[in-house]
């Protein structure tokens, strides 16, 4: 039986377009070499099993800063000023701090004084929880142009003797720039999943209300995250394409109207898993995890920005973003560029 869920289509009262998009990466850079001298894995055995060559790791940086500079260079691809925003969104897992969140700081740091900000968390999905959020804002008339923010720190929050997690992950923000249009809506379609009875698939079980801070916590390693990975792969190549079918449908779409296809950078296998189930080009997916891992809720605004920005994703492309995560969470949002 279909699941209820949180639904949007084409019938804004508002059009919804997507202004800018924007990124930041931390200079440093942990390779697949690096981690062979930290913990026994090596170079083939993640490439063959993730597709990760390399992921970039913060040397100090807060994710709120990461985001800041995002934020800032979404705004510039927007021709927007800080001013021009009405509310800041960001998906993360990372905060700064369990409270206040990202978001205030992000609003602080940038100079948006004119807009609200608050933080989502989805897992990997905050991506597009986010972006759905400030599209169903921006279309009912509440918000003019919403920062939309992914942002990770994941190297602060990962046991480095675990080869399971440890060299999947890398830190960095992605942003986007959504707003009211004139004409032509470019979000067509989104869609909200989430799973609860799965939450356990991926966890960081220590350090909040379920199990506060103690010396016991910590001498038994549960301030960091811990994933059934098999699990998370069999779900996601079973929920996934039926799923994405459905919401191209809505959108008005059949899967091979899509121009490019990108999904949450966590494993290339799960992607090539996805997309062959579906019987797309691979080609037409934007791949990037390679360089940057699993950057958990920037992940998709990352491989967006740089589709863009190399000159892959066009006026008038249909691009599909899609993300999973803990929770479980899925989710996918429709846009036309």
């Amino acid at each position: 039986m279909r699941r209820e869920a949180c639904r949007l289509g084409i019938d804004f009262r508002i059009p919804v377009v997507l202004k800018g998009t924007g990124m930041y990466v931390p200079e440093k850079v942990l390779t697949n070499d690096d981690l062979e001298k930290m913990v026994e894995t090596s170079d083939e055995w993640i490439t063959s099993r993730t597709g990760i060559h390399e992921r970039h790791i913060s040397d100090g940086e807060l994710t709120s800063e990461l985001a800041a500079k995002a934020g800032r260079a979404a705004l510039e691809s927007a021709g927007l000023q800080a001013q021009d925003v009405d509310m800041i969104i960001v998906g993360t897992n990372t905060p700064d701090t369990i409270f206040p969140g990202v978001g205030p700081k992000v609003q602080y740091l940038i100079g948006a004084g004119n807009a609200g900000a608050f933080d989502v968390q989805a897992g990997c999905t905050g991506c597009i929880y986010a972006l759905t959020t400030a599209a169903a804002g921006i279309g009912s008339g509440l918000w003019k142009n919403v920062l939309v923010i992914g942002a990770e720190v994941l190297s602060r929050f990962l046991d480095w003797s675990d080869r399971n997690t440890c060299v999947l992950f890398g830190d960095g923000a992605g942003a986007a720039v959504l707003g009211a249009g004139e004409a032509e809506n470019s979000v067509l379609a989104a869609e909200l999943h989430a799973e609860g009875e799965k939450s356990d698939f991926i966890i960081f079980p220590g350090g909040a209300v379920e199990k506060p801070a103690t010396h016991e916590t910590v001498d038994a390693g549960e301030h960091s995250i811990k994933m059934k990975g098999n699990d998370v792969f069999k779900y996601v190549n079973t929920v996934l394409p039926p799923f994405l079918k459905r919401l191209c449908s809505d959108a008005g779409l059949e899967p091979g109207d899509v121009d490019w296809w990108i999904f949450h950078q966590a494993n290339v296998r799960i992607i090539d898993g996805v997309l062959k189930r579906m019987k797309l080009d691979p080609d037409r997916s934007i791949v990037n995890l390679d360089r940057y891992g699993n950057t958990s809720a920037a992940s998709v605004f990352l491989a967006l920005h740089e589709g863009i920005d190399k000159g892959l994703v066009k006026k008038g492309d249909n691009v599909v973003l899609t993300s999973f995560g803990s929770g479980m969470t899925y989710g996918a949002i429709v846009l036309r560029i």
